[in-house]
């Protein structure tokens, strides 16, 4: 994993047992002779408790080829909750924590652009800070073309020179600034939509499970009190309001249609015990669980 290279910050990695996490099937600096862009393929073991990834001056971004799994990852905050499958970016300079249970066919690319070349552009861009954390976040919300860019250095022929790795990396940097990097203006309906929708589902996904308003403003990447504004100008209810609904909705399902004892109906349901299941429910219908499945 470390190469003797002006280019690359690989010395962080010095120490690091590549080898318990994954299996490297190829790599542009060793296979391709490329010097300005750092391409490589991984098989992945199937779980990892707690690989802690060191903090590097490079753009690092990594594509999910093949596989299944439940990530959780972490930076200087909380762990993030997602699957295995969308187009990451590491926030440059920081460290990072990750843990997974996964299948055995997870695969990954992963792609290193050289600060310098990222510095480089900037300059050229009319040389302001770079929001690296903000880039991230965008790269997160969806990019095609960025993974059809990711995919095609990834593909690129053994024989192809650096003159080809130069001209990627300086195109990737030119897309990652321009498109991800800039100061977001407002978001338009379309989007806000779409987020609201991705946060619905994860509520109907996780209703055992206690989120909180944060957590699902994080998911979505939106400020906590932007989500609660669009949230509620979307459905006419707050996150919070929304998701107790949610819960009473499956409750009456669970009531209704199964034998289940209300104690598993409350876990199911995202209740910490069957009384707070039972205020809840008399709250929202006027009756308890006890008389609505009765009745």
């Amino acid at each position: 994993m470390v190469f003797d290279s002006e280019r690359f910050d690989l010395q962080p990695y010095t120490g690091f047992d590549m080898s318990r996490y994954v299996r490297r099937t190829y790599c542009s600096w060793e296979d391709s002779g490329w010097e300005s862009l750092l391409v490589q393929r991984f098989d992945h073991v199937p779980v990892a408790e707690d690989l802690r990834l060191p903090a590097v001056a490079d753009l690092h971004l990594v594509l999910p080829l093949s596989g299944r799994a439940v990530m959780e990852t972490r930076g200087e905050g909380r762990w993030n909750r997602y699957e295995w499958g969308r187009l990451e970016l590491a926030v440059p300079g920081r460290p990072l924590r990750r843990r997974y249970r996964g299948d055995g066919s997870m695969r990954s690319l992963q792609v290193h652009i050289p600060g310098t070349t990222v510095e480089s552009v900037a300059a050229r861009l009319g040389g302001r800070a770079v929001d690296h954390e903000a880039m991230a976040a965008s790269v997160a919300g969806g990019d095609p073309l960025l993974d059809e860019l990711v995919r095609a250095v990834g593909n690129a022929r053994e024989d192809d020179d650096d003159l080809y790795a130069e001209s990627a990396a300086a195109f990737l940097a030119v897309h990652l600034l321009t498109r991800h990097a800039r100061k977001p203006g407002p978001p338009t309906a379309g989007r806000e939509d779409e987020r609201v929708r991705a946060a619905v589902a994860m509520m109907r996904d996780r209703l055992a499970d206690p989120l909180s308003v944060a957590e699902i403003a994080g998911e979505v990447h939106l400020s906590v009190y932007h989500f609660i504004r669009v949230f509620k100008e979307k459905t006419g209810e707050t996150p919070h309001r929304f998701l107790g609904g949610l819960r009473i909705e499956e409750a009456r399902r669970l009531l209704r249609g199964t034998d289940l004892p209300i104690a598993a109906i409350a876990g199911r349901c995202g209740f910490a015990t069957p009384g707070a299941l039972s205020a809840a429910f008399l709250k929202h219908t006027g009756s308890r669980p006890s008389e609505y499945r009765n009745s």
